[in-house]
């Protein structure tokens, strides 16, 4: 059932996402939440595992596009008898979870098919399913589903639904499913004559919201879809940002390196503030900050390096033996065992998140002052331990260099905080421990062999998570150290003009095989070139980058430069999140990399 990941187009309502691939199929939906149990899993199965498709019969050709600063998604379809339209779209403001589609008449006429195919729990469980007089009523356990239609189903072989219909020129069908808890009433159909108003709400939510980013540069369109797909991952009840709205789309088709992004990562926060506090959504970065330290609330040692999104802790790692995985890419897993790992850079992250907010007159409470002072009393005790590192390799623990940069990061955004402030710390101590873990870096991580900063201690393996040490002012980008790892990340990571996280086969993970080019750190690339007033290498590489997203603006996590395609779960926040600030960092003078990689 696989189709390419660029196929596809997201659509949201900020509790929920769904997938449609370019045929009208919806191939991935979890109901109600964005990491719950999908109803609709062929993206990574096959279709008994449950999807959804509106297409013309026969032959035909499609075009598709965003109505203009929206999620609302059009397919136009063309086929010899004539055009119609299908327009899809997660409806914004509803009580429950509500998918609407249209299919519109443009000329002509054109026959279409019908397939329904629902399966609660990833496609593990076959609902039992009645019709009802405006559709269907799909239950099974805690799930209930209900597919109002303006054509008549017939049931088909395998517990499938379906039917063939005609739409003229200037007629509209309606079709729209909403999900229901099954103990909460009857979950009777949403007023059908209400759904034009609703889906004209739905468009006016989305338009509003783009009309206030503050990007007037020459990748507006970029920019804006960026920003768009970034609000379409904020579960809007607690303003966490999911890392993308998919599980185990794979890293390398057909790999093993398949991992749940459906939850939110500490590490993406700083890059998360930045981009919504420049783009001018002070109201979210305000949210994601409070998310934030609600979030990590408690002791340090407690301190996951990812969370649910409502701020849960426990995320227990499962695979799906009976999902064969997108493009075989197996397994398929629900959960992430890494929020168990130790990543001693989360509480970098986590202090400069909230130091920015300060800087950018979101002031700070006592709850947020206390939280970064137990993290540096923490990172006194334990910053010379090894620890996981950024990527969470499932292998043994390390003296990663990016680790412990910082580490350095948390006691020096918190020294700048309290000088800021006035907030009570003993600076004394901190600044002698700042200076501590900058001697040690600078003594232990950078290769006098290799010239460069190297991914841990002792070793000889570059890694573009240390495109930070000049993207956070551990050191100036002149200084000869800096300039070397970014020339020895250029020669042996830059590879078909993008850039690898690490070369694989150099790491000990219990994990085989390659993976693609990371897109983020493409990103970095561009932004240390920038500091490194590098502008026309930066602005080039900005441009392929752009290059990469699917047509409708979608990137995702990696890129395969073998096979030109798309890899990793999709869309990612993190390369939405990164395009934003380095379109910044081009456009400003004093942009995103500029404010962090400086002191104040």
């Amino acid at each position: 059932m696989s189709k390419p990941i660029e196929d596809y187009a997201l659509l949201s309502d900020g509790e929920r996402a769904a997938l449609v691939s370019r045929d009208g199929s919806i191939d991935w939906l979890c109901l109600p939440r964005f990491d719950s149990p999908a109803c609709f899993a062929a993206l990574v199965g096959e279709s008994d595992h449950g999807y959804w498709r509106i297409r013309p019969e026969g032959e035909f050709r499609a075009s598709r596009r965003y109505v203009p600063d929206t999620l609302v998604l059009e397919t136009t379809f063309e086929t010899k008898g004539g055009r119609a339209r299908l327009v899809d779209s997660l409806v914004i403001g509803e009580d429950a979870p509500l998918l609407l589609r249209k299919v519109e008449g443009v000329a002509g006429e054109v026959a279409l098919e019908f397939d329904f195919v629902v399966r609660f729990d990833y496609g593990s469980i076959v609902p039992w399913v009645r019709k009802t007089e405006y559709g269907l009523r799909a239950i099974a356990g805690p799930d209930e589903i209900h597919l109002e239609t303006d054509v008549s189903l017939h049931r088909r072989q395998g517990m499938r639904h379906g039917a063939e219909f005609s739409v003229r020129e200037g007629e509209t069908l309606w079709f729209a499913l909403r999900w229901n808890a099954h103990f909460r009433g009857d979950g009777a159909s949403p007023d059908r004559a209400n759904h034009g108003e609703r889906l004209d709400r739905t468009v006016k939510y989305w338009r509003e919201y783009a009309d206030r980013a503050t990007y007037r540069g020459p990748y507006v369109e970029a920019v804006k879809r960026s920003i768009l797909t970034l609000k379409a991952l904020i579960y809007d009840p607690t303003g966490a940002i999911v890392a993308a709205p998919t599980t185990s789309l794979p890293e390398r088709i057909g790999g093993e390196r398949n991992w749940d992004y459906r939850y939110c990562w500490i590490r993406d926060s700083t890059f998360s503030l930045y981009a919504l506090l420049t783009a001018g959504y002070r109201d979210e970065a305000r949210r994601w900050r409070e998310w934030l330290i609600r979030a990590v609330a408690g002791t340090p040692s407690q301190v996951n390096i990812m969370y649910g999104i409502a701020g849960e802790r426990r995320l227990p790692e499962l695979e799906l033996e009976w999902l064969g995985g997108y493009e075989g890419s197996k397994p398929v897993r629900t959960g992430n065992a890494a929020y168990r790992q130790l990543q001693l850079d989360v509480f970098g992250e986590a202090i400069e998140t909230l130091h920015l907010a300060m800087k950018n007159g979101i002031p700070a409470d006592e709850d947020s002052w206390r939280v970064q002072s137990a993290f540096i009393d923490f990172l006194e005790k334990n910053w010379d331990q090894p620890d996981e590192g950024i990527w969470e390799v499932r292998g043994p623990r390390q003296h990663y260099a990016h680790s412990k940069i910082m580490a350095w990061v948390a006691v020096d955004r918190a020294i700048r905080s309290a000088e800021m402030s006035g907030l009570e710390a003993p600076l004394d101590r901190w600044r002698d421990l700042r200076e501590r873990i900058h001697a040690d870096v600078c003594r232990k991580g950078f290769n006098e062999k290799r010239g460069a900063f190297t991914q841990y201690y002792g070793s000889n393996v570059l890694d573009a998570s240390l495109l930070m040490a000049i993207g956070v002012g551990f050191l100036p980008p002149e200084d000869p150290r800096i300039v070397g790892t970014v020339k020895a990340i250029e020669e042996e990571l830059f590879q078909d003009g993008f850039v690898l996280r690490y070369k694989t086969e150099e790491v000990k993970d219990v994990l085989h095989g390659r993976e693609g080019c990371f897109l983020p750190c493409s990103f970095w690339l561009v932004d240390a070139w920038i500091l490194m007033d590098r502008r026309e290498e930066a602005e080039a590489l900005f441009r392929r980058l752009v290059g990469l997203a699917n047509d409708l603006g979608l990137l995702s996590e990696e890129y395969d430069p073998v096979r030109k395609r798309l890899v990793g779960n999709f869309p990612q926040a993190l390369s939405h999140i990164a395009l934003i600030n380095s379109a910044y960092n081009l456009e400003l003078r004093h942009g995103p990399a500029r404010d962090r990689s400086q002191k104040g």
